[in-house]
């Protein structure tokens, strides 16, 4: 039962239980009817209190009903807000630890509201493209005032109860609580007296009829308007959130709420909205492994060694002293140790100095920092994670010492980009408690864990890395074993692309230009002297080995050969200033580039801006229809997930493959059959994936 009824005394509770968060889904919210019904119609009940179970007044709409028919089917949450609102007896929302979206707009619409201190209140379907859809948006304003309420429709950022109680001429809450063990006693007294008050049969109080006015009106309306805008940049709902608000303002409390909801219908046909609805679901599914069952016992974490103290390694470490769990850092020389540790100081001095860190919470975090010198120091550690340089035979000797030292049922992970975790796992007589830590540069601060599982990775070794990368705050996602796993696998599709263009008549300013505009944090080249050319250098000789019918631009190499690796060198593929990281173009490199393209014998052509976006987003696109027919990933999600955390995806795409589907399958194929036709291109490439082609014939999407 989703909503359980219960009467105590005179007074009938209506209990919200649908874990973990008590999502109105349709059960939920026939429940609540059924219970006002039933309540309203037995003569001993003179007053109704509407709770939540477990750790949660209502996290708001039931995510497995999220744009589902289901979601709209009556009683609908406006229809259920109204039989509250009608109910001839009083009822009080007595509401704790989180009443968020439709949660707090239920709440609104009861007559009285009680809440415990620390309850987390918000309106934050802002943060899935949409504004509040059942009076959110014109309860809100006449609770706490236009300026508190447009603030947090906004931004959908939580508000503790307690300060929001707090506020001068609030009436939000009609009472705070002692505490949330003390709530239950206290809304069933606050009901009673409301009873008693109302037993007159005067009229019950509903937000709807208090007024709602701005001192400035127009003025404040226009301004607000004004920095929504520069905020929102690619999302439309900001600017809605401001016009519902004003609406609330300036219509008659019924004409608002027709107009909140012709925006909140209208925000919903998005494509940005269904980008961050997909990005919604999509998280919360990168965790679910379908052959790992949530309850796989997870092995304790506790301690952790990191090998080696440079910028991976220390990022790494940072992760873990972050959610308080002590680490100790070996490297082969004392000085690397000390560069190591200064790095990680600096890093924490500087949040220090801008206010995001407290100076003790700095001295706790470097509390748990130990360094070493010798192995055998580790081998207490329940996880150790190798971040050495890039070669197999640098890891076959780290991962033949830990085999040695490290006590049985500790995991060995390994920190590679590219290489492959089965023979990394071979070097030991344990490959059941090897895995891949795929961490993103800077580690410290970049979302994305890759999770790399191999053939013989033990279930319970992967359900408890995936455990700690979520506490370790980080989007984990698993993927199989391959050549550069699901990240990189794409992105060398997606550069081979970028080198074509250049032997075809762009400049990278001009590739750049045109993939920023589209949305992603920064272009391939701009990526590329950020991250290093030497690495992506280092990999192609490897591939050329491996690979040699592989068609690549020479052009990255020759700018290699020019010793322009990037900014770390003041030089790449742009010019840099000493102390700055403005991208400057390059008349040496463009030099470089003609004349290269003079050699091959090709005359350059204008490539527009949109052919530059698809070649380059349906490389990736490709490629991940490869990974997904392999079993490589799980789930297109997955893969927009990487892109989103790892790669710079721009968010309001929703990733790669929402974009794709978005665009229709039949015509990225379509493209792709033009690009095979480049004289200048890889053909074989553009051959469609066998899923690609097959889901496009049949008019079906990845997600």
């Amino acid at each position: 039962m989703t909503a359980a009824y219960q009467v105590h005394g005179d007074v009938a509770v209506i209990t919200l239980n649908n874990p973990p968060v008590n999502g109105l889904g349709h059960a939920t919210r026939l429940g609540i009817t059924d219970g006002l019904n039933r309540a309203n119609a037995d003569p001993a009940v003179r007053a109704i209190v509407i709770t939540g179970a477990g750790k949660a007044f209502s996290g708001g709409a039931d995510i497995k009903e999220f744009g589902t028919p289901k979601a709209l089917q009556e009683p609908n949450l406006l229809s259920v807000i109204l039989a509250v609102e009608n109910s001839a007896k009083p009822v009080i929302a007595a509401v704790h630890s989180v009443a968020m979206g439709g949660g707090l707009e239920l709440a609104l619409g009861c007559h009285y509201r009680i809440a415990a201190p620390g309850c987390n209140v918000a309106l934050p379907e802002v943060k899935i493209g949409l504004i509040p859809g059942a009076g959110g948006t014109q309860r809100l304003p006449r609770v706490l005032g236009v300026e508190t309420a447009l603030n947090m429709i906004v931004s959908g950022e939580a508000v503790k109860s307690e300060l929001l109680a707090s506020l001068p001429g609030q009436k939000l809450f009609d009472k705070m609580a002692a505490s949330v063990e003390s709530l239950p006693a206290e809304a069933l007294a606050l009901a009673k007296a409301m009873a008693d008050k109302h037993q007159d049969g005067s009229a019950l109080p509903l937000v709807r009829n208090l007024p709602c006015k701005h001192p400035l009106g127009d003025a404040y309306f226009q301004f607000a308007r004004n920095m929504v805008k520069g905020m929102a940049k690619n999302f439309p709902a900001p600017p809605k959130c401001v016009d519902a608000v004003e609406a609330a303002t300036k219509k008659k409390f019924d004409e608002g709420m027709l107009y909140e909801r012709e925006l909140f219908i209208n925000l919903m046909m998005t494509p940005e909205c269904r980008a961050l609805r997909h990005i919604f679901t999509a998280e919360r599914a990168a965790s679910k492994i379908p052959d790992v069952p949530e309850g796989t016992p997870q092995r304790p974490i506790q301690s952790v060694a990191v090998i080696g103290a440079g910028t991976m390694g220390g990022g790494i470490a940072m992760n873990f002293l972050n959610a308080g769990i002590p680490v100790k850092m070996l490297e082969m020389k004392q000085e690397a140790l000390d560069r190591g540790l200064a790095t990680i100081r600096k890093n924490y001095e500087s949040q220090v100095k801008r206010g995001k860190l407290k100076a003790d919470k700095y001295e706790q975090r470097m509390g748990l920092l130990s360094t070493t010198l010798d192995y055998s120091d580790l081998k207490d550690a329940d996880l150790v994670i190798e971040a050495v340089f890039e070669e197999m035979g640098v890891k076959e000797a780290v991962f033949k010492k830990l085999d040695e030292v490290m006590k049985p049922g500790a995991i060995l992970a390994s920190n590679t980009s590219t290489l492959d975790v089965n023979q990394i796992a071979a070097f030991t007589k344990r490959p059941q408690d090897v895995i891949g830590t795929h961490f993103f540069s800077p580690a410290n601060v970049m979302k994305l864990l890759e999770v790399v599982r191999g053939e013989k990775t033990a279930k319970d070794v992967l359900a408890t890395v995936m455990a700690v990368g979520k506490k370790i705050r980080k989007t984990a996602v698993v993927s199989g074993v391959c050549d550069g796993f699901i990240g990189n696998r794409m992105i060398e599709q997606y550069s081979r692309q970028a080198g074509f263009l250049l032997d075809e008549g762009c400049t990278p300013a001009q590739v750049d230009k045109a993939v920023e505009k589209f949305g992603f944090a920064m272009g391939p080249f701009r990526m590329g002297d950020l991250a290093g050319n030497d690495i992506g250098w280092a990999i192609r000789k490897r591939r050329a080995q491996e690979r040699p019918n592989m068609l690549y631009s020479r052009t990255a190499d020759k700018l290699c050969e020019l010793g322009r690796f990037g900014q770390k060198t003041g030089a790449g593929w742009y010019d840099y200033q000493a102390g700055k990281r403005d991208a400057i173009p390059s008349a040496l490199v463009v030099g470089m580039i003609e004349k290269h393209r003079a050699e091959l014998g090709i005359q350059p052509r204008k490539i527009s801006d949109d052919e530059i976006v698809k070649r380059l987003v349906y490389a990736l696109v490709n490629e991940a229809a490869h990974i997904l027919e392999e079993g490589i990933a799980s789930r297109a999600s997955d893969i927009d997930m990487v892109y989103l955390t790892g790669y710079g995806f721009p968010v309001h795409r929703g990733g790669p493959m929402l974009y794709a589907d978005q665009v229709g399958l039949f015509n990225v194929v379509q493209s792709m059959q033009q690009f095979a036709k480049n004289p200048h291109d890889d053909a074989t490439f553009w051959q469609p994936a066998p899923l690609l082609a097959r889901l496009a014939a049949e008019g079906k999407t990845f997600n």
